[in-house]
């Protein structure tokens, strides 16, 4: 499509996305390609392609390589268009059709995504010269719906801002009732963080429906539960980032109230529980009680640790989905040897003692720049 919104748009997001990110593509340009001998470069990364075709589980972590992507470029489009110099888009773009907004930043997300483009539609060519035709079908729609979910975010963020005055009716229904703690980040995410929050449960949904198909064959097996629910974890890393800039941003005060450490990580674990009360009603309806504990239990754990992360990286994006990154690799393998429990006390060990040690220390807020 050609026009002026998507001109601008490009110039703004996706010439600064670039930019802002040389350093960071030309590392991975250097670990793919450095990293082989040059003979072999070929058929390193075709043998790579078909493994990922051929294997489900191989699949699974690079759709959650290419989601964690996926974020980081929202996360920049999103900090961009609150930039001071950018505000001009909320009074030019918006005279637009919201059908020809959303045109205009699905191809500004095509261009983003485009490395990950690239190199998903290659794998596309080698799985059917390879005679596998239902992953490239699978990895062709699941960049689609990246691209089209990124840019059903935007168009919203962009219009909503324009009355982010306005009180949710939730607000208003509820102005009486009394608060928790524990639940006066719900009613942000309810107020402010509607998108983020759809998109992550279509997230959540789309990660249990891909992964008990991949593996109709052995849906009984605890491990399988336990890597879809490790993904829904990964896919609420921005609702927990949220929630730490939420605190840091309105709630500092609370630290000077006399609460026990102990009693601030049980309010952030209430939190977190109702944040996955979809995913719970979901984990108890399919599995036997003991199980669907388990589970639960492996999430909220892994939302603690995420959360305690932020305490010792800061409000750093970038850091944050590195380690978010990491920590999904490295726990997607110990779960592959049954260690579900392990990993459950583990996380919440760790995350108890990083609250103990790190509460009170502040917090830098980092500008994207």
């Amino acid at each position: 499509m050609k026009g002026w919104p998507t001109h601008v748009l490009n110039r703004i997001f996706v010439q600064g996305f670039y930019q802002a990110h040389a350093g960071l593509f030309l590392f991975f340009f250097l670990f793919m390609i450095g990293a082989v001998d040059p003979a072999q470069i070929i058929n390193y990364h075709k043998t790579l392609m078909l493994a990922f075709i051929s294997s489900p589980i191989m699949l699974l972590i690079v759709f959650g390589t290419w989601l964690i992507y996926t974020v980081k470029c929202c996360h920049y489009v999103a900090g961009q268009m609150l930039a001071p110099q950018q505000h001009f888009l909320f009074y030019s773009l918006n005279s637009f059709s919201r059908s020809k907004q959303l045109q205009s930043w699905f191809i500004i997300q095509l261009y983003i995504l485009l490395p990950v483009i690239t190199y998903g539609l290659i794998a596309v060519c080698v799985g059917i010269a390879y005679h596998y035709y239902l992953t490239p079908v699978i990895i062709f729609t699941y960049l689609l719906l990246l691209a089209a979910a990124s840019a059903w975010l935007h168009t919203l963020l962009l219009n909503r801002l324009i009355n982010g005055s306005n009180s949710s009716w939730l607000l208003t229904w509820t102005s009486s009732f009394r608060k928790p703690y524990f639940s006066l980040y719900i009613y942000h995410v309810l107020n402010r963080l509607k998108v983020p929050y759809s998109i992550t449960k279509l997230l959540s949904w789309l990660i249990v429906t891909s992964v008990f198909y991949l593996f109709d064959d052995v849906k009984s097996d605890a491990r399988v539960a336990g890597m879809a629910v490790l993904a829904i974890g990964v896919a609420h890393a921005v609702l927990v980032f949220e929630k730490q800039r939420f605190e840091v941003t309105y709630l500092s005060f609370v630290r000077n109230f006399p609460v026990s450490l102990g009693k601030q990580y049980g309010n952030s674990f209430l939190t977190y529980l109702l944040l996955l009360l979809p995913e719970g009603v979901w984990l108890f309806s399919r599995f036997n009680p003991v199980l669907a504990v388990q589970l639960l239990l492996m999430a909220l754990s892994l939302l603690m640790l995420l959360h305690t992360l932020v305490y010792y990286i800061g409000l750093n994006m970038d850091k944050y989905l590195q380690w978010v990154m990491g920590l999904f690799i490295l726990l997607f393998w110990v779960m592959m040897f049954k260690l579900m429990p392990v990993v459950i006390g583990v996380n919440l060990i760790t995350s108890y003692l990083i609250h103990l040690r790190l509460y009170y220390q502040d917090m830098p807020m980092v500008t994207e720049k």
